[in-house]
Formats: C-alpha cells, sequence, structure tokens
C-alpha cells in the first residue's frame, strides 16, 4: 500500500493553550494557523484543532481490565521513544487516565500503553511497542 498521512481535526477551547500542550509538552511542531485554528505535525501526521467546544468522551472500551475513553487519539512508538514520552510527560506532571504499563505480557501484540488527556479533555493513548512489525500480531 501508498504511504499516507492521517489528518484529523477537533475542537479546542484555547489555542495558546493547545500551543503549550501539543508543542511544548508533546514536541508537536507547529504548521500553519489562523485566528480559529492551528495544524500540527502530530508524529508525521496532521493534527488540525480548531476553536470549539470538545467532544464528549466516556469510559466504555473495555481493554484488557481497563475501561478506556472513548473516542480516543492514538499514537504508536517505537519502545524507546515510548519511554521517552511517558518520561517527558511525567516530567510536565501529566495527570494519567491509565499510568502508564506493560499489557498482555507475553501475548501477541504485547504493548506498553499509558492514557492521558489534554488540556481539553481529549483522551490521548500512546502504545510502544519493540517491533512496530507486531502491531497487527495474532
Amino acid at each position: 500500500m501508498p504511504q499516507a498521512l492521517f489528518h484529523l481535526a477537533y475542537h479546542v477551547t484555547d489555542l495558546d493553550e493547545a500551543r503549550r500542550f501539543y508543542g511544548g509538552v508533546l514536541g508537536c511542531r507547529e504548521g500553519r494557523s489562523t485566528d480559529t485554528w492551528v495544524d500540527f505535525d502530530f508524529f508525521g501526521h496532521q493534527l488540525s484543532l480548531h476553536l470549539g467546544e470538545p467532544f464528549h468522551t466516556a469510559d466504555t472500551g473495555k481493554v484488557g481490565d481497563h475501561w478506556v475513553p472513548m473516542p480516543h487519539l492514538g499514537l504508536i512508538l517505537q519502545r524507546q521513544d515510548w519511554q521517552a514520552m511517558a518520561d517527558r510527560l511525567q516530567a510536565a506532571g501529566t495527570e494519567f487516565v491509565i499510568a502508564p504499563h506493560l499489557r498482555f505480557e507475553g501475548q501477541p501484540g504485547e504493548q506498553w500503553t499509558m492514557f492521558f488527556r489534554d488540556p481539553f479533555g481529549i483522551p490521548i493513548e500512546i502504545k510502544g511497542f519493540e517491533d512496530l512489525g507486531a502491531v497487527y500480531a495474532r
């Protein structure tokens, strides 16, 4: 399949706060912007944050022993990059919905994971894999 970029757009209530979190804490490079939206390079994908009312979420997704926030934005990183992100989030005082931990240990799809919310309540999951080839392992 050809390489493609993913684009996701959603509402936030404050673009400066979005810049501090997505640019400062997560380390995303800012792209184009106007008075009502800002784009970020979200690890190779385009994230467009527009002023407005953030979407509603609820802890309705059952994964292993956890109920996870749905819907949520996600990212998959190599394990060492995941650990660096977990360290950066912890240093920034991020409150975790689900603290960084290993799940599905010894099973296909073994992964490190963490859930947190951005300043607008949008849930974000970041997964870490030793081998990205195992993302779709059965």
